[in-house]
């Protein structure tokens, strides 16, 4: 299922579903709402990757709720939208990235960041070399020929394949020629 709305959207009502629950949830989110509330993509998403913290149950539980009452209300919202699915992406990032965080949302009880441009970038890149998705939102990120290069020791070092280096190489010089640029 897709989000019937734009995650904005989303988001404002969750936060006000959790505002009169007077519960708070403060967090990090990466992937496709992300990239939504910061303008790069505008396309429907089924979920919210939450990357930090973990969510609390009282939290987890109030999602599950809001995602009922949306489906009863006739908008199809999987229970498990709000998760933390890209959480061990935390041990991936380089030291420091809890520092450039960029903030995404702010409402009442619900405060979302995300990862600065670099980090935002590094998840994205690693997601088209790992898995051979996410294409179009690396191409939406337009990343610059410096920072896939600047990247690129980082993504290598993420699997110990000996074949890994050689394939990283290849996706990022696919997305650089996409791009117009070499690496």
């Amino acid at each position: 299922m897709v989000l019937p709305m734009d995650p904005k959207a989303i988001l404002a009502g969750f936060d006000d579903f959790l505002a009169k629950r007077s519960l708070r949830f403060e967090g990090v989110i990466v992937g496709a709402a992300a990239l939504n509330l910061l303008g790069i993509v505008s396309r429907a998403t089924k979920d919210c990757d939450v990357l930090a913290p973990e969510i609390p149950p009282e939290i987890a539980e109030a999602s599950r709720a809001f995602a009922a009452a949306r489906r009863v209300a006739g908008e199809p919202l999987d229970e498990d939208w709000f998760n933390n699915g890209p959480r061990s992406l935390t041990a991936d990032l380089p030291a420091g990235w809890e520092q450039r965080l960029q903030p995404l949302f702010n409402g009442r009880s619900l405060e979302l960041r995300t990862l600065g441009r670099l980090d935002l970038l590094r998840a994205k890149l690693f997601a088209l070399c790992d898995r051979g998705i996410d294409i179009g939102d690396c191409i939406a990120l337009a990343p610059t020929a410096d920072e896939l290069r600047a990247i690129a020791p980082w993504l290598v070092a993420r699997d110990g394949n000996p074949l890994w280096p050689e394939h990283v190489a290849a996706r990022l010089a696919s997305l650089a020629k996409r791009l117009g640029h070499a690496v």
